[in-house]
């Protein structure tokens, strides 16, 4: 529970720094307020943003494998610190800015290696599925079982990442050449995620029974 406190801590921390750039950001290219089509900023920008959002990755990494023992725990760890970041992130630009209105409001993710776009109710629902699997995986440790993914369940979450993935990047026209989103595509975020939910079962089912 104290590693856990901790890195909740660190999460919710991290999520009002970034959240204080994002502020800032938008101060500068949407003074009237965020919103779609997008602006273009200038080259330096964007490439200081890549940096910061790899860095940012990196620094969820490391404070994971620092607390984390075994390799799963670590994971389990870097799924929780994700998720909660990302959560935090917009309750922290809520009580600042008053942003979102609505978690049916758009945003840009993430930039890498395209931009991603969609609904803030996307990347918060893939969250909360991460901070699940993380404390599904720590509970797993915690009652002495190591967990064992089958390779069923790997295809299964390769397969439903790379679909919600699809439905953050798919749109060229609207995060690349200034145009009004697509409609998005909410049955590729549920396909994905009952994906997640059957890989973690039949994990469960297999690091039990290897383990018994």
């Amino acid at each position: 529970m104290r590693r856990l406190f901790w890195i909740i801590t660190f999460s919710i921390s991290m999520a009002l720094v970034e959240a204080g750039v994002v502020i800032y950001l938008r101060a500068l290219y949407y003074p009237e307020g965020f919103s779609f089509p997008l602006e273009m900023i200038s080259i330096r920008h964007f490439v200081i943003e890549i940096g910061r959002e790899a860095a940012t990755i990196l620094m969820l990494i490391s404070v994971s494998a620092l607390i984390g023992k075994k390799f799963w725990e670590k994971f389990a760890y870097f799924l929780i610190c994700f998720g909660v970041w990302d959560i935090f992130y917009y309750i922290w630009l809520k009580i600042t800015i008053g942003w979102p209105l609505s978690l049916l409001d758009w945003d840009i993710l993430f930039l890498i290696p395209l931009p991603w776009i969609g609904p803030v109710i996307a990347p918060i629902s893939v969250a909360i599925m991460m901070i699940l699997a993380g404390l599904f995986i720590l509970f797993l440790f915690k009652r002495g079982h190591d967990f064992r993914p089958s390779s069923l369940a790997w295809i299964m979450t390769i397969i439903g990442t790379l679909t919600i993935l699809y439905s953050f990047m798919r749109d060229i026209g609207a995060s690349l050449h200034q145009h009004m989103p697509l409609p998005y595509r909410y049955e590729a975020l549920i396909a994905g995620e009952i994906l997640y939910i059957l890989a973690m079962f039949i994990s469960w089912k297999n690091t039990v029974y290897k383990s018994g």
